[in-house]
């Protein structure tokens, strides 16, 4: 660099900001100095960098939820989280270290600036986990009870339930069933809005725990309502898959949606929306959680203050 500065005739700070792009160094002097580094083979040591920085300008993005053929990476839910995550991190300068779980408490994470963490896992042990690390954190899920002190980006999961509940209560539904694992949190706000709601009417839904958030699942947990012989008229997915997977069911059964049975699921998916018939939904803003994850995370790295946030649910009703 001190050589790279003589040929120029700058400083070697200025040599240091030209190659890393800072607006700081004029335009000309800028492209100077990248000309000049360009034909004597320098290429900026970005190790050697943060090192001297003790910063590693990278935050891990740990994706909770275990990839299957029935739940993929690819589906909205994580894909749209990571696309409002990566979009705010890199016009930061950050790069983005994505894993799962499953490959997460290793040394490339170690070394990251902060961390995001997609999903609080069941009864928070991904959150207590990832504790461990001891980096600047911020998790999407639900908001945590008193004395809890993590940094929560989630939407209103109980609104969302009571929202779900104040449609079945409308059009005269009075025997409902809540399909989902309320082991993690924000399943549980769901149920509990949910629970609270039809309570003040009298009325009390029957849950039915299923640990999978798939279109298979759903299908299983209505096949076992039959076999049983349980009198139900309505149905709270806590997924879009799980209630796609419900309908399946029921029209194989012979019931008619929502004739015979009303179904809400959770998510507001595109393949939700195409669905036949279109599911009725609780819709997330993933895209801005996403955001808002990625920005809360960069404060935390600079030391700023930061709170926990919850975005508006929204019912979608379409013809389920």
């Amino acid at each position: 660099m001190a050589d790279l500065a003589e040929l120029a005739g700058v400083s070697k700070i200025t040599v240091s900001r030209a190659l890393s792009e800072s607006t700081l160094v004029n335009p000309e002097t800028r492209e100077r100095v990248q000309a000049l580094a360009r034909k004597h083979g320098y290429k900026l040591n970005v190790s050697a960098r943060n090192l001297r920085l003790r910063r590693s300008h990278t935050v891990a993005v740990i994706v909770e939820m275990k990839p299957s053929s029935g739940r993929t990476m690819w589906d909205p839910y994580p894909l749209s989280l990571l696309g409002g995550i990566s979009q705010e991190l890199t016009s930061a300068g950050y790069s983005v270290l994505l894993t799962t779980r499953q490959d997460a408490v290793n040394a490339a994470v170690q070394a990251a600036d902060g961390l995001i963490l997609l999903g609080q896992g069941v009864r928070q042990d991904a959150v207590r986990l990832y504790d461990k690390v001891g980096l600047p954190m911020v998790v999407w899920g639900a908001a945590g009870q008193g004395g809890d002190n993590h940094i929560v980006v989630g939407s209103d999961n109980r609104q969302g339930g009571v929202s779900v509940a104040e449609r079945f209560l409308s059009i005269g539904r009075r025997h409902p069933v809540f399909i989902g694992n309320p082991d993690h949190p924000e399943m549980a706000q769901r149920l509990f809005g949910f629970v609270d709601e039809l309570a003040g009417h009298g009325i009390k839904p029957l849950l039915l725990r299923r640990t999978d958030f798939t279109l298979e699942s759903g299908v299983d947990a209505v096949r076992s309502l039959s076999e049983r012989k349980v009198r139900f008229d309505s149905i709270f997915a806590c997924s879009d898959l799980l209630a796609m997977g419900a309908i399946r069911a029921l029209v194989e059964l012979g019931h008619s949606v929502p004739n015979d049975v009303s179904v809400i699921g959770y998510d507001d998916t595109p393949l939700g929306a195409s669905f036949l018939p279109p599911l009725s939904t609780v819709r997330q803003n993933w895209q801005e959680g996403g955001v808002l994850l990625a920005r809360k995370v960069l404060a935390l790295i600079h030391g700023q203050p930061v709170q926990s946030q919850m975005m508006a649910s929204t019912l979608v009703v379409r013809s389920t």
